[in-house]
């Protein structure tokens, strides 16, 4: 997980802190992120659409994934040229970093969560 752009050793930990020991307790993406605080809450008014960032999860996790997010904005091509595509599509620079937060989160989860399900079994039965 440490080698991925814009995750270090800090990240990788308070990830490994917040997953626990029982990382099958979280059973989906979307759990993950809400665990982080990086989910999506409608915010919507009228005909207007909008999502916000959630307010609650685990506050140093959401910390470490907005670390992680300002690195990628400032130095990953792709990501950089992400936000100018969701710029001119008329996205402020808060909604841009809420969808890369979740992103990444999604990302993270498949790091640690979906392979120790893999691993696990293989052990419980050698």
């Amino acid at each position: 997980m440490v080698a991925a752009h814009g995750r270090g050793t800090a990240t990788a930990a308070e990830m490994l802190v917040l997953v626990g020991d029982e990382p099958e307790r979280i059973h989906s993406e979307a759990a993950f992120a809400k665990l982080c605080g990086a989910c999506p809450v409608p915010a919507s008014s009228g005909k207007t659409t909008r999502h916000r960032l959630n307010r609650g999860g685990h506050r140093q996790a959401n910390a470490a994934l907005h670390r992680v997010v300002v690195v990628r904005m400032r130095t990953h091509q792709p990501t950089l040229n992400y936000v100018r595509r969701r710029t001119a599509e008329g996205k402020s620079k808060r909604e841009i970093i809420r969808c890369l937060k979740r992103f990444v989160a999604r990302v993270i989860f498949g790091y640690l969560c979906r392979r120790s399900k893999a691993v696990g079994p293989a052990q419980n039965a050698a």
